[in-house]
């Protein structure tokens, strides 16, 4: 959700826990889950030096009913600190002023923590903020309630054990150090440990529901993080994404050669303590075995794995412009669910571009078929020029137009990806779209021969064949909504369609009897009788299509594509 909070707090030898939510800067401090205390001197040390070591600021948005709505200007984590101070009642712009900074060793991925040096009293003292690993090495004493002891093996054991448990918790754990009168050279070694902050930033409640979806569609979600690994374990076991529980941190793929990892990558669900060139080793790796990968990514280290991906996706509100400049898409609301939604979207106007096509062409087929067929058998034209274009202009190009908007299929997320080698006629395409354009040619170019054999005029003949050909589309267009699903489920779901439809119908009352389009189109005011038995023959068409789909279904020609 990108409002991260801290949690809990491992200050001077006390376990603090936090209330409040979001970004508001309102919260109490509890020692073990006790009633609401004051904020003690280590804990006010470690906001201290949380605050300064961090460049995001604290600001009030707008009025509600509720009072301001409070956000942040930078980085989630460290606003997630800097409203922790707040609620202590230390504010950042009060300690810039107090403490200005002077110096700084910014975060990188391989130091994986920040360094701030601030003029205190006439001399620098160092800030400093990062992975609990990273900052224990560099310390040498810690704060305790009984003041600054050396950081013995023990007290090391027990801040890696409080860290362990904060980030099994689904926390994110950084800890906090000091040192006074340093320069930059020496800001970095013998800092006083003064504790550890634990922060969660809550998994959005549709990101669970979009991980199953993927997973049913057989997209797999790979969670890569710069988290401790015990951390990222339990966010990925609470968003569903945990399966086989294998979770990789970067030094333990640094220590694969490519060979093994192309092999192992299937299998890894959790990268974590990751750097940005090891995203781009998972993107070469999974691309070698024939994925097509999309990488989210929000900073500029980012840049190379969204190019390297298939579809490089860049954060819109936390991404940076060397990282939107790289991707092929933007996410405008950082939300995870909004791609799978873009997935959904995407399938489904594939699946209507086929159904477009397909009426279309089998229409065509249906028409020529019936033409070329009386030519050949040396038989008059069964429908006149006008017919012709009436049935391409207006039988086919409304409904054609209602299958270009029609709703999902309701298993379209449970279909596994298509091949991108498989183009739009796929075996299922091409069979229904041969077997109604053939069918329709002989239900038509046999009613017409029997027409006229029957004692009917030409006149009427050619007007059975005209309305036969444009019910047996009418009836295509409804089965045409699935290539694989029968005709009967959710028939009527495309409010579109049944609207088209029956704006035709209505037109082809009206240009069989309205006198002067009668004389246009050149029909015959056709009776009853022969209104049920073009019905009848053109009905046909449906069990033809569904026998057609359920041996595809069956494997009759194959594997279904």
């Amino acid at each position: 959700k990108d409002e991260m909070t801290v949690r809990k707090i491992f200050a001077a030898g006390q376990l603090f826990s936090v209330s409040g939510a979001g970004y508001s800067p309102v919260g109490e401090f509890s020692v073990n889950g006790g009633a609401p205390t004051a904020p003690t001197t280590g804990l006010q040390k470690l906001l201290t030096a949380a605050t300064l070591a961090s460049d995001t600021h604290l600001v009030a948005g707008t009025e509600n009913e509720s009072g301001s709505e409070w956000n942040i200007k930078g980085d989630p984590t460290e606003g997630a600190l800097v409203v922790a101070a707040a609620k202590a009642g230390l504010q950042k712009e009060s300690l810039d002023s107090e403490y200005p900074r002077m110096q700084e060793l910014p975060f990188s991925s391989e130091t994986k923590r920040m360094t701030t040096l601030h003029q205190t009293n006439g001399s620098l003292t160092a800030y400093a903020k990062g992975a609990p690993e990273m900052i224990l090495d560099s310390c040498d004493w810690q704060l305790t309630a009984d003041g600054v002891k050396p950081f013995d093996n023990v007290g090391r054991s027990h801040a890696l054990a409080m860290a362990q448990e904060m980030a099994g918790e689904a926390l994110r754990v950084l800890a906090i150090s000091s040192k006074p009168n340093v320069t930059l050279e020496t800001a970095q070694t013998g800092m006083t440990f003064l504790g550890l902050a634990g922060m969660i930033d809550p998994p959005r409640p549709e990101a669970k529901s979009a991980i199953a979806t993927c997973e049913q569609a057989g997209i797999r979600a790979v969670m890569i993080t710069g988290d401790h690994p015990v951390t990222a374990q339990a966010v990925a076991r609470e968003l569903g994404l945990l399966k086989t529980g294998r979770v990789v941190t970067g030094a333990e793929l640094e220590a694969m050669s490519d060979k093994q990892f192309e092999r192992d990558v299937e299998t890894i669900e959790v990268y974590a303590r990751v750097s940005p060139a090891h995203k781009l080793r998972v993107v070469t790796a999974l691309q070698a075995n024939g994925h097509i990968v999309a990488m989210t990514g929000d900073g500029v280290n980012d840049a190379p794995s969204l190019k390297k991906a298939d579809i490089g996706i860049a954060m819109g509100i936390t991404g940076t412009d060397v990282t939107k400049e790289a991707a092929a898409m933007m996410l405008t609301d950082d939300n995870f669910a909004s791609i799978v939604a873009a997935v959904e979207e995407g399938r489904g106007v594939f699946d209507n571009i086929k159904k477009y096509l397909m009426y279309l062409l089998s229409s065509n087929i249906g028409e020529i078929g019936l033409m070329t067929g009386a030519t050949l058998l040396g038989l008059p034209l069964p429908l006149t020029a006008v017919q012709i274009l009436y049935v391409n202009l207006a039988t086919d190009g409304l409904p054609a137009l209602a299958l270009a908007v029609d709703p999902a299929e309701k298993d379209l997320m449970k279909r596994k990806p298509r091949n991108p080698r498989t183009g739009i006629f796929t075996r299922p395409v091409v069979s229904l779209m041969v077997a109604g354009g053939l069918w329709s040619t002989l239900i038509n170019l046999g009613l017409f021969i029997w027409a006229m054999n029957s004692g009917r005029s030409i006149e009427e003949a050619m007007t059975m064949t005209f309305v036969s050909l444009v019910l047996i589309q009418f009836f295509k267009a409804y089965n045409f909504r699935s290539d694989r699903n029968s005709v009967f489920q959710r028939p009527f779901a495309n409010k579109w369609l049944n609207t088209a439809i029956i704006w035709e119908i209505v037109l082809l009352f009206v240009i069989i009897y309205v006198p002067f389009l009668h004389d246009a189109f050149g029909t015959y005011y056709l009776p009853l009788v022969d209104w049920l038995i073009v019905l009848g023959l053109a009905v046909t068409i449906m069990p033809v299509l569904e026998l057609v789909k359920w041996m595809e279904r069956r494997g009759w020609f194959g594997a279904m594509e």
